[in-house]
Formats: C-alpha cells, sequence, structure tokens
C-alpha cells in the first residue's frame, strides 16, 4: 500500500467497499482548500469517479489514490524514479508475484500540482483529479504512453470522451512539444 511506501499515517480516509475496493485518502499535511464549498474536493464523488473509471478501464483488484502534497510526491518521484522534482500524478502497480489480496496498486496525485494545471487548462479542479485518476489507472491496467506506441493515449482520449472529460495528459504534452520552439525544455509539472 501507499502508505507503507512513504511511512505515513493518512488521515480523513474515504472507503468504499464494493466488489472493487478502493480508497481516497487525503494527506494531512494538504493545506485546507480555499475554493469555495461547492467546489473542493469531494472524496465520495472522487471515489465514485474511480469506481466507473476502474470499470471502463477493466482494471480489477483494489486501487488506493493518495491526494498529497508537491513535497510528498516529489520524494517519491525521486526514491522510486530518480527524478528530483515534484509531478501531478505516479502509479504504483502491485507486485503479480506477491498480490494475494487482488491489489490493482495505487496512485499519488498532487493536489497543489492539479490545481496548478486546473488553473492553466482553465476547468475545475475535480476535473483535473479525475483526469489524473484516469491516467493512472490506465498505467496500473499496463498501459505506457512512452513506450506503447500511442495506445494509451487512444485509450485514453476513448475514456475522457466517456466520462466527458477535457483534453487529458497525453494530448498536453503533445500539443506542447508541436507548438513549442526547437531546443526549448518543457515546461509544466510534468516529468
Amino acid at each position: 500500500m501507499l502508505s507503507d511506501k512513504i511511512g505515513v499515517n493518512w488521515g480523513s480516509v474515504y472507503s468504499n467497499d464494493t466488489a472493487r475496493r478502493m480508497m481516497i485518502l487525503l494527506d494531512p499535511e494538504l493545506e485546507p482548500d480555499p475554493a469555495p464549498r461547492e467546489q473542493r474536493i469531494s472524496a465520495p464523488a472522487l471515489a465514485q469517479f474511480l469506481a466507473r473509471a476502474q470499470i471502463a478501464a477493466r482494471l480489477h483488484g483494489e486501487v488506493s489514490v493518495l491526494l498529497t502534497t508537491d513535497h510528498a510526491i516529489r520524494r517519491l518521484n525521486r526514491q522510486y524514479r530518480g527524478k528530483n522534482k515534484p509531478t501531478d500524478v505516479l502509479s504504483f502497480p502491485a507486485d503479480p508475484f506477491q498480490n494475494q489480496e487482488r491489489i490493482a496498486g495505487d496512485i499519488a496525485i498532487s493536489v497543489e500540482t492539479a490545481r496548478r494545471q486546473s488553473a492553466a487548462q482553465r476547468h475545475s479542479l475535480t476535473s483535473e483529479l479525475k483526469i489524473l485518476i484516469l491516467h493512472g489507472l490506465l498505467h496500473l491496467a499496463g498501459y505506457d504512453h512512452e513506450s506503447d506506441s500511442g495506445l494509451m493515449a487512444k485509450r485514453e482520449r476513448q475514456l475522457r470522451a466517456k466520462f466527458r472529460l477535457p483534453l487529458g495528459l497525453i494530448e498536453r504534452a503533445l500539443t506542447e512539444r508541436s507548438i513549442r520552439p526547437r531546443g526549448c525544455p518543457t515546461a509544466g509539472g510534468r516529468p
């Protein structure tokens, strides 16, 4: 479990015990949400989306989603990917050889990065969190946009359309590359 990887006891846990078990974990280090009450993060609403998206992605097993800080995700990114910078989403597939509890894996999302990205894309934080959850689920399902010749991009596009979500991470990265002058480094929070 992700909480074991980081070594912190998380608070404000929302759990939904259906056939596909899932949890939305809120890092207690997160700053209080400054948004108006109706625009704040809703763990139950995200858990409902997670359940629907997990079925659509044909991913079986328990999934935990940690909503955390840039500081915590930077530590995970450094520890597991060797990249000493914050990112928006990380996925941790379960080890299939040690997976007797039917665990699909864990997803960590930086709410701070998601908030910046949602402002830049001019959509709600909830929409951005759903995009990041969907992206993480596809990684847990075995997709890898860095090596699968567009399969993950195609599947992400299909599922975003199904859930009526705005432009996804892969398409944003492709758009940035196509409009960026040659030799100009990548912008944004993506690794």
